[in-house]
């Protein structure tokens, strides 16, 4: 029925399917990137803590009776840590974007995105017809140019703190435009949590802002914080707004207990162990300044190469010599690329080495 679709992707090497990769590879490939995913005793701890409670599933939506002890207490630890007055769990990063667009922007709002924001956001963001406006990648004047242009009764401003193909920060001065304009600032935080900011919290504490009611954040659990899950952070009438008109948690089951739990004891670790992860995030920064000669502020170092059929020749010959990277193409990104992640569960010499093999084969 659909043969003929698939046929061109796969003309156009764009055809993608699922595999169960080896687990040998050395995992340059996902957003596990505090390599939190094969850590055992973490997950024992959240064994430990859901065996605490009677019930250890969701059993239904959050506003039926689904929401969890485990829930509640994840959502204070994270909200008081960022300094936020409260929080809200969500079943994934989609469908916290999901939640926050479809129903934050509402009849006379305008809402200005990034055009790299997440594909989750920009769906989200069909629903809204003629009250949305995309503006130029991180470029602070054509916002400016845009808010100017479409005045609003609110003014809403979705960015991420690190944009997950580019690996890029959000710009500094759109937190000050956001502020001088008095906009709300939705910031998706799932590849800046856990990687910025002296204690890791992400991209309001590296540029050190001051958190006040008009900032949103969103985060994943799926990534750093080795789990699966999101949650937003926000002012306490922004939450409430949600708990009564976001469609995604209104008519979601609550999101896993034992993720919860998993994405808690991650989070603990994190914060007391923020220096020592910090110092390897440095070191692997250090490693691709060294061999490819750019520097990165981020843990993703995106790798341009010339099409789709040779990103997956790279990336088929970088797995015979034991590294899995990200061969990343169409719709994802407008040119293909490899998507190397600096693991902190590689080791810097095979970083070094799988860069070194990367760049001998792609920089002319």
């Amino acid at each position: 029925m659909y043969e003929k679709e698939l046929e061109a992707l796969k003309k156009a090497g764009r055809f993608r399917d699922r595999k169960v990769y080896d687990v040998t590879l050395e995992d340059l490939a996902s957003n596990d990137y505090l390599g939190l995913s094969r850590n055992k005793k973490q997950f024992k701890k959240a064994v430990k803590m859901v065996n605490e409670y009677t019930t250890v599933s969701p059993k239904a939506s959050m506003l039926v009776n689904g929401y969890h002890p485990i829930h509640r207490i994840f959502e204070k630890t994270l909200a008081e840590a960022n300094d936020f007055e409260e929080g809200l769990i969500v079943g994934s990063g989609f469908l916290a974007n999901m939640a926050l667009i479809e129903a934050l922007v509402r009849k006379g709002d305008m809402l200005f995105m990034d055009e790299e924001y997440h594909a989750s956001g920009v769906m989200a963001s069909g629903l809204l017809g003629e009250r949305v406006v995309t503006f130029v990648h991180n470029d602070v004047d054509d916002l400016r140019e845009k808010l100017e242009a479409h005045p609003a009764h609110r003014q809403i401003i979705a960015v991420e703190g690190v944009y997950s193909m580019g690996g890029d920060l959000c710009s500094k001065e759109i937190f000050y435009l956001a502020n001088e304009v008095e906009a709300l600032l939705i910031v998706d935080e799932a590849h800046s949590a856990g990687v910025l900011g002296e204690n890791l919290l992400g991209i309001f504490e590296h540029y050190g802002i001051g958190i006040n009611e008009r900032h949103i954040k969103m985060g994943t659990l799926g990534k750093a914080y080795g789990s699966y899950g999101a949650y937003i952070l926000a002012s306490e009438t922004i939450i409430s707004f949600l708990e009564n008109r976001a469609k995604p948690v209104i008519y979601s089951t609550a999101p896993s207990v034992f993720d919860t739990a998993l994405a808690q004891v991650n989070f603990d670790y994190i914060q007391k162990n923020a220096k020592a992860l910090r110092k390897k995030i440095a070191k692997r920064q250090a490693v691709v300044k060294k061999v490819m000669g750019v520097e990165t502020e981020s843990l993703i170092l995106p790798i341009e190469v010339e099409s789709n059929d040779f990103a997956l020749f790279m990336q088929k010959g970088l797995m015979s010599q034991n590294y899995l990277v990200g061969a990343i193409r169409q719709p994802t990104v407008s040119k293909p690329i490899l998507r190397v992640i600096l693991n902190l569960s590689v080791s810097t010499k095979k970083l070094h080495h799988a860069l070194a093999l990367i760049k001998h084969n792609t920089v002319q």
